[in-house]
């Protein structure tokens, strides 16, 4: 199969999957798990949250046969949204970092909550808390697709990107101001004029520590690159 049709195929795949971002199906979210699916490396039934319909629009989409959920992804079950105990809430900020559709609202050292109406249910939250303030409480008697919909998928899923372009954004920013300070204090370096030979060494000193450190961020920046490059191919390439 060619890199465009399995390109084609991993959309198409995550199109029918429910976007709850879960992470049950043992990828890093729906589109991983698609792109897995579509290069031959992951099974049809590993979606908790999609259930036994989500494998029927799999196997529909891959010409699968349907199989019974893996039992070791988890079972099919009602759907649960996340709830915060506010009077134990202690502000900390790791469930919002967790949370992979920004459901829940707060700031560091203030009371968190969450939107009921943004939440999917992945419970991704609740093991960060260190003072054990969140549960999962079901809201339908439904599982699967049946307590889920269409629109409410769509909606997660561009959420969820929304949050990945962000996050992408601010790490770019935060790299660039560090770079941007460790240019000035190598600037603030080389304008100092050694007087003897131990302030030019010791110049010389501090000069490598700051090149070493930019040359660090500059391999690490690169190495994230190299990673995410050889993700995307590894869901591309053919079967």
């Amino acid at each position: 199969m060619s890199e465009q049709s399995t390109a084609s195929l991993a959309d198409r795949i995550e199109d029918v999957l429910p976007q709850t971002q879960c992470t049950k199906c043992g990828y890093d979210g729906c589109r991983p798990y698609a792109e897995a699916i579509a290069a031959g490396a992951a099974g049809i039934n590993q979606c908790p949250p999609g259930g036994a319909e989500g494998i029927v629009r799999l196997s529909a989409v891959t010409g699968r046969p349907v199989i019974p959920l893996n039992p070791v992804n988890g079972i099919e079950r009602p759907r649960a949204l996340a709830y915060i105990d506010e009077a134990l809430c202690i502000g900390c900020t790791l469930c919002i970092q967790a949370c992979p559709v920004d459901a829940i609202v707060g700031a560091a050292k203030l009371m968190h909550t969450v939107v009921p109406a943004l939440c999917t249910g992945c419970d991704l939250c609740v093991h960060p808390c260190p003072v054990d303030c969140i549960i999962m409480y079901p809201v339908t008697e439904t599982t699967g697709w049946a307590a889920w919909s269409q629109p409410e998928a769509d909606a997660a899923r561009e959420r969820h990107d929304w949050r990945t372009v962000r996050l992408q954004r601010e790490k770019q920013e935060n790299d660039e101001r560090l770079a941007a300070k460790a240019a000035a204090k190598m600037e603030a370096v080389d304008a100092l004029a050694p007087v003897d030979d131990a302030e030019a060494a010791e110049k010389e000193r501090k000069r490598a520590i700051i090149a070493a450190a930019m040359e660090r961020a500059r391999a690490k920046k690169e190495a994230a690159a190299a990673e995410s490059g050889a993700a995307r191919q590894n869901g591309t390439e053919t079967e």
